[in-house]
């Protein structure tokens, strides 16, 4: 290792490195050399004729080669941003996406019809806890259920849960689906597996639990389940919010008219335009 090699110099080779593998490749760079320093990325950038020491040039050696056998940085990291909040993340948990914003927004304005009313949440499929969290933070008059069949999930989850202090409106239940819950609730938010594994990129499938991405032979399988058992878990003028791919939403609607046949469902999409969340509504809910 070079004694002289300074941020500016690493930035540009590993950048180079990273092209052929991350669309990203200068911004992944920055982050994990941000990592390797303990400094935050806006340092790494203003201070970019600072020499690296040989030791933190290896460091930042290696988990660049590990990025480039695609593992996803938020791992080599270990936290990824979500909803303004950081959060704690492993190979246990999927890496939270921003498209995932777009449900939990939907969740918030549908919570907010109830005013300071307590409600109670059920979010299926809990991972790091990013969607439950994301919800706690905002709707003080919640009682949240973070429900995953994933006890590692739930460990990280209960990690981020005491990070930002919510033991007392979040409880964690491991289980299948709804079977966790006490009973029945306001609001159900799920992000469930819903890819099919053979279609999705590579660096996902060899990282990603398989177990929070896999929907079986066409995507629905925990749609199927979930949207069935609902009516059971949701008060009489709850919701279902669920978020889907992209090529998912006639099909998600149709389940859920089939077992909510009274229920006002409808579809909204992401920033990029495509078809994000499918909810639907009991009616009469309280505004």
């Amino acid at each position: 290792m070079s004694d002289d090699v300074t941020i500016q110099h690493a930035l540009r080779t590993a950048s180079e490195q990273l092209r052929a593998v991350s669309a990203t490749a200068r911004l992944d760079a920055e982050l994990l050399l941000a990592h390797t320093l303990g400094w935050s990325r806006a340092k790494v950038v203003a201070e970019r004729d600072y020499p690296l020491t040989p030791a933190q040039q290896a460091t930042f050696a290696g988990l660049v080669a590990r990025r480039a056998a695609r593992e996803p940085v938020a791992y080599l990291i270990g936290h990824r941003e979500f909803f303004g909040l950081d959060l704690l993340v492993d190979q246990r948990v999927l890496i939270p996406r921003p498209e995932t914003e777009v449900l939990v927004e939907l969740a918030l304005a549908e919570a907010r019809r109830y005013g300071n009313a307590p409600i109670t949440i059920a979010d299926i499929g809990a991972g790091s806890g990013a969607i439950a969290i994301a919800l706690a933070m905002h709707l003080p008059h919640a009682i949240i259920y973070g429900v995953d069949l994933s006890a590692g999930a739930l460990e990280v989850a209960a990690a981020n849960v005491a990070r930002y202090r919510l033991h007392d409106r979040i409880t964690l239940l491991e289980g299948d689906l709804l079977e966790p819950l006490p009973g029945p609730v306001d609001l159900i938010v799920s992000n469930p597996p819903y890819t099919i594994l053979n279609e999705i990129e590579e660096g996902v499938y060899r990282y990603e639990p398989h177990l929070a991405l896999d929907g079986g032979p066409d995507g629905l399988d925990c749609y199927r389940r979930l949207i069935a058992a609902a009516p059971a878990y949701l008060k009489p003028d709850g919701a279902i919010l669920l978020e889907i791919g992209a090529w998912q939403a006639a099909a998600v609607v149709h389940l859920l008219r089939q077992a909510m046949p009274q229920a006002e469902v409808g579809i909204q999409r992401d920033l990029a335009g495509r078809d994000r969340v499918v909810w639907a509504r009991n009616p009469d809910v309280i505004r």
